[in-house]
């Protein structure tokens, strides 16, 4: 059994400190529908633009994971992405009233607190999951961190970190079940060591910092300069290192307490990828600069996946419809009707294939020494295909006719020949309204892809 989307109930808002600005901020987190995943949406700015939660988003990696489209912002977005992937939840509206979430304790603790009051919903769709098959690595030849991805029966994060100090040394946390992110990982906080802190600090570059939202690491002598400096920055009267190297601001929830973080960091670095995974992500020194890049690299191959995953179908079976009933729906007749057969068809996709003989009549003047199926009838059959698909919206197909109304990003991949089989599957993009269908459009043969392009047509009743 398919597991299902899941959503929260209700929207819940929560308040507090931008790490990096010290403005305040409201961030409202809200319910989405099936299929939305992530999405940021600037409610202070004018027209309240939104920003998807993707990997190709992401312009920078200084001080957290940053979000850019159309010149807005939106900054350390991993935090609040990892409570929703830690409590399985696909689909969330974050309205937000400033460039970046409030830092709260460093942690994605309160998140998930807050999504859990808010209630989780699941919704009518399936999951879509991406299963890992083969491992798949990145790894930034500068810094030595490195990311793999291999095959396992559930979502599984381990994270390695080396600083080089004698303060943090070497650390390792696991998260061998998604189900264990409240209770193992969302309290683990964000850390950082003095010398960083001091940079920022000089360079005016963390507002909203206090000593309960960050573990500091002590890795070089506490000058008396220093001294006075963090005292004026974070109001207090007296600062002291502890006898485990760290500030005495607050006590550690684990002694692995910053690779835990790292790893909160990894998951939600890894939601920019779009799409739940099925795998096991080894990450040695992981930062949010390979995180990203690896998210990247990993949203282009799913992405090729699909493009490439060619259906499969007994086409020994008897079809759903067969030439006389696709004619009984469209008004096309020999020889402009292009598709034979239709194999599958619901309310957001349809399945239509067509076997391409020498006796096409375009082949007579089609190159007929060399004869190739025109690519602007691979297009005209994949619009066919989708014809049945709006046309089956309607009680009475044979009353309207189907018209074009766009064509985007057709591209061909492979020339089709006489005695190809061709496969078209075409997939709603958005719902139908008003008769106007946007769809997704695939062309197969031979077990690749030949043709693809985003199709919008209209259905107008017969006058």
């Amino acid at each position: 059994m398919s597991k299902k989307q899941k959503t929260i109930q209700n929207e819940i808002t929560l308040s507090g400190v931008g790490l990096h600005t010290g403005n305040n901020v409201t961030m409202t987190l809200k319910p989405a529908p099936a299929n939305y995943g992530y999405a940021f949406m600037r409610v202070d700015l004018e027209g309240q633009p939104t920003i998807e939660a993707k990997a190709e988003y992401v312009t920078n990696t200084q001080r957290g994971t940053n979000l850019e489209k159309n010149g807005v912002q939106i900054q350390t977005s991993e935090h609040v992405l990892a409570a929703a992937v830690g409590l399985e939840i696909d689909n969330l509206l974050i309205e937000i009233n400033a460039s970046e979430p409030p830092i709260m304790d460093g942690s994605s603790k309160f998140f998930v607190e807050a999504l859990e009051k808010a209630g989780i919903k699941e919704l009518e769709a399936s999951v879509e999951e991406y299963v890992v098959k083969e491992i798949i690595s990145y790894k930034d030849e500068e810094s030595g961190s490195e990311i793999i991805l291999m095959p396992s029966d559930e979502y599984q994060v381990t994270t390695m970190v080396d600083f080089g100090t004698k303060i943090l040394g070497t650390q390792n946390a696991t998260l061998d079940h998604i189900s264990d992110f409240k209770e193992e990982i969302s309290a683990a906080r964000t850390f950082s060591f003095l010398h960083e802190i001091e940079m920022l600090l000089e360079n005016d570059l963390i507002k909203g910092g206090d000593l309960n939202n960050a573990i500091v690491y002590v890795d070089k002598e506490l000058s008396e300069s220093t001294m006075q400096r963090l005292k004026k920055a974070f109001n207090k009267e007296d600062i002291k290192v502890k006898s485990n190297g760290i500030l005495d601001n607050l006590d550690l929830h684990w002694a692995n307490e910053a690779a835990r973080h790292k790893l909160l960091d990894v998951i939600g670095d890894l939601a920019l990828v779009g799409t739940r995974i099925k795998g096991k992500v080894i990450a040695n020194k992981p930062g949010h600069l390979v995180n990203t890049m690896f998210a990247k690299k990993l949203a282009k191959l799913i992405k090729q996946e699909k493009r490439n995953n060619v259906p499969k179908f007994d086409l020994h079976q008897p079809p759903l419809l067969d030439i006389h009933q696709i004619m009984d729906i469209l008004p096309h007749r020999p020889p402009f009707l292009l598709i034979d057969r239709i194999i599958e068809l619901t309310d957001t996709h349809v399945v239509g294939m067509k076997n391409v003989t020498m006796n096409e009549n375009f082949f007579v003047g089609h190159f007929p020494g060399a004869p190739v199926m025109p690519g602007v009838l691979q297009v005209e059959a994949m619009a066919q295909c989708g014809g049945v698909l709006v046309l089956n919206t309607v009680p009475d197909p044979e009353n309207y006719l189907t018209f074009f109304m766009k064509m985007d990003n057709v591209k061909f991949k492979q020339k089709v020949l006489p005695g190809d089989t061709l496969i078209f599957k075409c997939e709603l993009i958005t719902p139908i309204r008003r008769g106007i269908c946007h769809m997704q459009a695939y062309a197969y043969a031979n077990g690749k892809i030949v043709a693809e392009a985003e199709l919008m047509a209209q259905i107008a009743k017969k006058k």
